[in-house]
């Protein structure tokens, strides 16, 4: 830009452009580099350039520099970047008012000093709308469609680029709100997966360790009862792979065909569990209290792996004269289900996995869980779900 406003000037100064022929070389070169250079650093600094721009501009026509074309383009680029980069929009408003001011005083001042001069040359100026009235009226318009369009394109442009630089950060946020929900997901699976292994493995795991136990007993004195207590065992072994491969079928199910629990067990299956139970070594009690509902079947799930993580937990814990009690309660604004258990109050009963798995369980299921020692040894759990949540699929 910068040669091409050196050119401008002289091919100007050849036209006779302010009646001028020849202009000094350096002249034009201080001209062209103070309307061109300054450019180079628009985007940075667009206050700044803006005015120099336009302060060079108004000099070269104070000299009478004979160059028409480039000068105007530079003032309109260098106006147009302070609407189109500048942040603080009272800034550029108040730099832009400057200059249009300073050009229209400019303006004005030429037209009155024109209107004032002797008439001999020039436009005439004989009637109401003379030539002379004309060309005054054409330079305000050229003006104003110059300095007015300018600024219209330059607000345009900082909205546009507002408008992107909005939506890139609405999709940066979007994208680290996708990885943070994708975590969650994989750390959610991860908790259920965990949940799920416990619940399937450490009930069936500890059935066995009772059995084997009882079978290394009577091993010798009543290898009857050794077979039997080996038959349980190998009953609980094929139990508990049943149960994972129905874990693993549904982990290799999309969500969408599955939206139920890892296992197809439900409040059906408490009776078989209790009978389990009794089985090895713990005398239990099963007792349905009102009339049977239908219950979803998430909740079914739940509530069914809670009452076995409690029957796992009173074997363990409650010793060798530990009883339990399984109540089911369908009351009118809820479901309850309770597993109390006598014995000991076992020190070891503490917030592990299994204890963490009833209280997620619970909350999956909308209700709430219980879980304490009885004041007569033993201890309570019991999860309760409202009646609402309680039938909803």
């Amino acid at each position: 830009m910068f040669v091409t406003a050196v050119l401008s000037t002289a091919l100007g100064a050849v036209a006779g452009i302010y009646s001028q022929t020849e202009i000094d070389l350096r002249v034009a070169l201080l001209y062209a580099f103070g309307l061109t250079a300054p450019l180079a650093w628009r985007r940075r600094l667009p206050g700044t350039v803006a005015v120099a721009v336009s302060v060079a501009f108004f000099l070269g026509m104070m000299a009478r520099i004979p160059e028409l074309y480039v000068g105007n383009v530079a003032v309109f680029i260098a106006f147009y970047t302070v609407g189109a980069w500048v942040d603080d929009r009272r800034r550029a408003f108040i730099v832009r008012t400057v200059i249009i001011v300073g050009m229209f005083a400019w303006l004005l001042v030429t037209m009155f000093i024109d209107a004032t001069a002797p008439t001999d040359e020039g436009l005439s100026r004989a009637g109401l709308f003379s030539p002379y009235v004309a060309f005054m009226l054409m330079q305000v318009l050229v003006n104003v469609a110059f300095f007015g369009g300018a600024y219209y394109f330059g607000n345009r442009t900082y909205e546009a680029r507002r408008q992107r630089e909005i939506l890139a950060e609405r999709t940066v946020e979007l994208e680290r709100e996708r990885e943070t929900t994708a975590a969650q997901a994989v750390a959610l699976d991860r908790v259920r997966i965990a949940r799920e292994l416990h619940d399937v493995v450490a009930h069936h795991v500890s059935a066995m360790g009772v059995q084997a136990g009882a079978a290394r007993t009577v091993w010798d004195t009543d290898p009857d009862a050794a077979r039997r207590a080996l038959v349980d065992i190998e009953q609980a072994a094929r139990d508990a792979l049943v149960e994972l491969r129905q874990l693993l079928e549904t982990l290799r199910t999309p969500v969408d065909d599955d939206p139920s629990d890892a296992s197809t067990v439900g409040l059906d299956g408490l009776a078989a569990l209790v009978a389990h139970a009794q089985e090895n070594g713990l005398p239990t009690t099963l007792t349905i209290v009102g009339d049977p509902a239908p219950v979803a079947p998430t909740v079914q799930v739940n509530a069914f792996r809670i009452a076995q993580e409690a029957l796992t937990n009173a074997r363990r814990h409650g010793g060798p004269d530990a009883e339990a009690d399984v109540r089911v309660r369908y009351l009118p604004d809820a479901l309850e289900v309770e597993v109390v258990n006598s014995g000991r109050s076992a020190l070891t009963y503490q917030n592990g996995l299994g204890l963490i798995g009833m209280r997620e369980r619970a909350a999956a299921s909308g209700g709430s869980i219980e879980i304490s020692p009885r004041r007569e040894g033993g201890f309570r759990v019991r999860l309760s779900v409202p009646r609402q949540e309680a039938v909803r699929s």
